[in-house]
């Protein structure tokens, strides 16, 4: 039965259930009704018979006709009230025309002057029901029960009467609810039945351009909003996706061409036998490793935005900022030898995936390594969180700061230079999942300042393990102007 309910459509089941739920409430209103009456019918027939007392001519010719046969009551000669005089002797003694009614204890003891009164039911020769009323009466010297039956037939005529009425009501109000349950069940879904659609026209077409028209603030209101920010968030994510690929068909196709031709031309030289001279063959050969090494960045960078953008708990951890720092200024002086890096670093301790921070410190110094002039200095400090990389270069324009973190965007001064503009990208990814947010301004007196604050501490939590990077030997050249973590800048 209930494997058969959950089977049937939404509507039916609110249909049913609406039903199912008037039909109780109108049943138990119905019921209520009817007992409610019952009981107010008996009280006031209690109370007539209380009013009412037999003239003492019908309790005359009841004891006269005592010990003989009552007549027996026709339609047409029945009495509004039946009317029987008890002797103490149990001996009971009917009017004529009446039904005799059936002597009772509390009756008797009515009779025997044991109690004053008594009001009870009890039923007739016959088998009819009636409420009976005893009182204690002398008679004719003697001390009597006076009996007023009054038959219960015409309450339950009027309470059967009122039964039929409430049955019919109750199934006309159970009918009419089903009835509006339906209405309302297709009225209420109707929103739903618009998302079903656009949810069914998405699944068969993939158009994420749909919209539900939303009104109101119930909850059908709220699902419809939520589906619509859903399809937008998938459509804007489905055409980041055709723009990275597109982005990155464009960025690799550059070095792949090139090195196809760099490729061909040692290839058609060996098949010709005509030897390259020496010092094009180098230069061949140092183009197509300059250009293995930016494909190779090229692909390395691809694979860090292709990662999810929550780092695994397991990855996440208290790391030394000054030390990665450190570690990554060792770097970036092997790419830029002819340049002076100076630092000024004090500790700092912040959680995050060490490998990723420092790729992302490192991606911060190598911009300002390629935008610094010969033999330019390169400033980096760390104090309380807050890291500042600025060069002595060109500066970067006002009109493109809100670009420079943007995918595969590159200033149109820098294209010549090589690098695949994703670089501050993985930055400010890296820099958000830490908690912390960076920053490209002008700098004063020229060059570019580049800013990253990370929440942390100046000393590490107590029982965090050492994962500071290992530094590599440097000269002492370079150990001159990379100070140890904490000392002030020069």
């Amino acid at each position: 039965m209930i494997r058969r309910f959950r089977a049937l459509p939404l509507r039916s089941r609110l249909a049913l259930l609406t039903a199912t739920a008037v039909a109780a409430a109108v049943a138990a209103v119905a019921v209520a009704c009817w007992l409610l009456a019952r009981a107010q019918l008996r009280d006031e027939l209690d109370n007539s018979l209380r009013n009412t007392s037999a003239p003492p001519d019908s309790v005359a010719t009841a004891l006269a006709a005592c010990g003989t046969t009552p007549a027996r009551t026709t339609d047409d000669a029945r009495a509004f009230a039946y009317v029987q005089v008890l002797l103490p002797d149990g001996t009971r003694c009917a009017t004529p025309y009446t039904e005799p009614v059936k002597v009772k204890p509390d009756d008797l003891a009515v009779a025997q002057g044991l109690r004053k009164d008594a009001l009870h039911g009890s039923v007739t020769d016959d088998g009819d029901e009636v409420r009976v009323h005893t009182v204690s009466r002398p008679v004719r010297g003697q001390q009597v029960a006076v009996m007023v039956a009054r038959p219960l037939n015409e309450i339950d005529t009027a309470l059967s009467r009122l039964a039929l009425l409430l049955t019919f009501l109750a199934g006309a109000g159970v009918v009419a609810a089903g009835a509006a349950g339906l209405w309302v069940a297709r009225t209420g879904l109707k929103p739903v039945d618009r998302l079903t659609d656009a949810v069914e026209h998405v699944a068969r077409t993939e158009d994420l351009t749909v919209r539900i028209p939303v009104e109101g603030e119930d909850e059908i209101a709220r699902l419809s909003r939520s589906f619509n920010q859903m399809t937008a968030a998938l459509a804007s994510s489905r055409d980041r996706q055709a723009q990275l690929i597109a982005d990155a068909g464009h960025e690799l196709r550059t070095p792949l061409t090139s090195l196809r031709t760099n490729i061909d031309l040692l290839v058609r030289s060996e098949q010709t036998g005509r030897a390259l001279p020496p010092g094009d063959r180098t230069a061949l050969l140092a183009s197509v490793r300059a250009q293995m090494s930016e494909l190779a960045a090229l692909i390395g960078d691809l694979q860090e935005l292709s990662r999810p953008d929550s780092a695994a708990p397991g990855q996440v951890r208290v790391v030394a900022l000054h030390e990665i720092t450190r570690s990554a200024l060792e770097r970036a002086r092997l790419r830029g030898p002819e340049l002076r890096m100076e630092a000024g670093l004090r500790p700092w301790y912040v959680r995050a995936e060490p490998a990723a921070l420092e790729r992302a410190v490192v991606n911060v110094l190598d911009n300002a390594v390629k935008f610094s002039p010969r033999r330019g200095t390169v400033e980096v400090g760390l104090d309380r969180g807050v890291l500042t990389v600025r060069d002595h270069g060109p500066g970067v324009p006002p009109e493109e700061l809100p670009h420079v973190f943007e995918r595969f965007w590159r200033s149109p001064s820098a294209r010549a230079l090589p690098g695949s503009g994703l670089g501050l990208s993985i930055v400010a990814r890296t820099v958000r999942q830490a908690g912390g947010e960076v920053e490209l301004r002008p700098a004063e007196g020229g060059g570019t300042v580049a800013v990253i604050r990370l929440p942390g501490a100046p000393t590490p939590p107590p029982g965090a393990p050492d994962v500071s990077p290992e530094v590599p030997d440097v000269s002492p050249e370079v150990r001159s102007v990379v100070p140890d973590a904490g000392s002030d800048r020069p």
